[in-house]
């Protein structure tokens, strides 16, 4: 009996991430649908498209399903549309949603059905515009360069800032955050240095946190699984302090 209650525990989790996988490929190929409607479907000439290829490759998605992916969207395709959602969770952390969508109505009473449902508030546009800002942010592992050689070059090539982390074969890898309008030149780069990022984005760091205690951050978190759970939602950031003790009351 044991053994089967076992698998049961493992097929949940494996279906939890295929879900979760399946998501993620979702979601890079709406974002390689709109840099190709915005800039074309040849990566050399479009830098939105090729962030979304190589952030593609970066979480293994098939080589299929990035040129299915492109032809589709090149075609006839589906036209999506960019909306951004500002809001508090509970505990007054601040959210920001970011959403493709070919279907506004849905989106939004998406949207503030869960705000309402988890004991947030839909704020307007503009509203927690002071809290974030925008950053290029590059995830670059060594790669078998010499680290501290790696650290200058990337300096060099325009990183504001750089954080050294490992991953869990003990590599080294690079944070690296540029400022908004240097994303695109920094990755042009990084390209000619031979430095391969397995993800490039734009993100939303907020510029201060929100400290609660365990029970009212794993309220937030439920609601930004939430909205990470929806369709049209690509990204969320806020500026919750997430302690270990929230991360293992969510498990």
């Amino acid at each position: 009996m044991s053994g089967h209650n076992k698998w049961s525990t493992i097929k949940r989790k494996k279906g939890a991430l295929d879900a979760k996988r399946s998501a993620m490929f979702s979601r890079i190929a709406k974002e390689i649908a709109v840099a190709v409607k915005e800039g074309g479907p040849d990566p050399d000439g479009n830098p939105r498209l090729r962030t979304a290829i190589q952030n593609a490759k970066g979480v293994s998605m098939p080589k299929d399903n990035i040129e299915r992916a492109i032809s589709k969207s090149a075609g006839e395709g589906v036209n999506y549309q960019e909306i951004t959602f500002e809001g508090y969770a509970p505990g007054g952390v601040a959210v920001f949603i970011e959403c493709l969508t070919d279907n506004n109505n849905r989106t939004v009473a998406s949207i503030r059905s869960i705000f309402n449902k988890r004991n947030g508030s839909l704020g307007t546009n503009g509203s927690l515009s002071f809290l974030f800002d925008r950053k290029g942010v590059f995830t670059i592992p060594v790669n078998g360069k010499d680290p501290d050689e790696l650290e200058m070059e990337l300096i060099e090539a325009g990183a504001d800032d750089i954080e050294r982390d490992t991953n869990e074969d003990d590599e080294t890898i690079f944070t690296v955050y540029t400022s908004m309008e240097g994303f695109v030149a920094f990755q042009k780069k990084i390209d000619e240095l031979g430095v391969e990022a397995t993800n490039a984005s734009l993100q939303r760091i907020p510029n201060n946190m929100k400290e609660l205690s365990t029970a009212e951050g794993v309220s937030v978190l439920k609601m930004i699984e939430a909205f990470e759970d929806d369709d049209d939602v690509q990204n969320v950031f806020h500026n919750l302090e997430v302690t270990e003790e929230m991360e293992a009351a969510m498990e």
